[in-house]
């Protein structure tokens, strides 16, 4: 009073144009708050739902993974080669990377098994020559399948790419096609395969990414196609590789953005290799000191 204000007036006055905009206000507030608790519960049920789906997909490629197992191991080649069809298939609907690599490292195990030479078609080993050529057609059919997918683009339905695949100590001998495949990522381990007779094409193959081992593989017989391949942002290891005989060709190779070793590798200098890892843009190259221009 003394400063002339009026008194505040702490009467509650509510019009009707007030008290219907706050129970409007509260509605909405209401219908926020069930939205909410609605939204909150399906999200769980879709959780749950999807839970459930991913149990049962997986429950049905376990079963479906042990009948194609189960077909590997039969005696007859007919039977074995339906078990590596379903297998692939397998890989392609995996419900995950893990199960999808599984299959991929059985049909690579299958390729580890000890190789049987063929017997001759004299007529004294005829049954084992035929019973030879049918299971080769087996070992021969896992290459062909990994080749196509390997080809695939990454991300891709049926693409391996960014899969591992264990070659170490295969044999592959015949004619192998792995040109244009592309191998990203992850872990490609031809370690001690032999490639031997036939041929074997990496024409126009991609190897970027990861690591691709080839430590003491044996390029023996038959011919082996690294044309036109690209070699690029990873580390490709010829270690201890051994070309002998036959032809194995670089010629039109890119290295570029990777580490290429072939320390201690034995035998002739690969066509084309010295030229492919003397043009620009080029990696981080080891090469068998036998084969460097100073000592022919």
């Amino acid at each position: 009073m003394l400063l002339d204000f009026k008194e505040i007036d702490t009467t509650a006055k509510l019009d009707a144009k007030t008290l219907f905009d706050l129970v409007k206000l509260s509605f909405g507030v209401v219908a926020g708050a069930g939205a909410l608790v609605a939204l909150v519960v399906a999200y769980r049920r879709q959780r749950v739902d999807e839970a459930g789906a991913h149990r049962e997909a997986t429950r049905l490629h376990t079963e479906r993974f042990s009948q194609a197992v189960d077909k590997l191991g039969s005696d007859s080649p007919a039977v074995r080669l339906g078990g590596v069809h379903a297998l692939a298939g397998l890989a392609d609907d995996a419900p995950d990377d893990s199960l999808r690599q599984t299959c991929i490292d059985v049909l690579c195990a299958y390729l580890q098994l000890p190789f049987t030479p063929d017997p001759g078609d004299d007529p004294a080993h005829q049954e084992e020559h035929h019973r030879y050529l049918a299971f080769r057609k087996v070992r021969h059919t896992i290459l062909r399948l990994i080749g196509d997918h390997y080809r695939r683009p990454k991300g891709t339905h049926r693409s391996w790419q960014g899969c591992d695949l264990d070659l170490t100590d295969v044999t592959i001998d015949g004619l192998v096609d792995f040109s244009g495949a592309v191998f990203s990522g992850g872990i490609v381990d031809f370690t001690g395969a032999v490639f031997s007779g036939g041929g074997v094409a990496f024409s126009r193959a991609a190897f970027s990414g990861g690591t691709v081992a080839f430590n003491g593989a044996a390029f023996s017989g038959g011919w082996v196609t690294f044309n036109g391949t690209a070699f690029s942002s990873g580390t490709v290891i010829f270690t201890g590789a051994a070309f002998s005989g036959g032809t194995v060709a670089f010629n039109n190779a890119t290295f570029s953005g990777s580490t290429v070793v072939f320390d201690d590798a034995t035998g002739p200098t690969p066509s084309g290799l010295l030229a492919a890892v003397g043009t620009p843009p080029s990696a981080v190259v080891v090469l068998s000191a036998a084969w460097l221009p100073s000592n022919p």
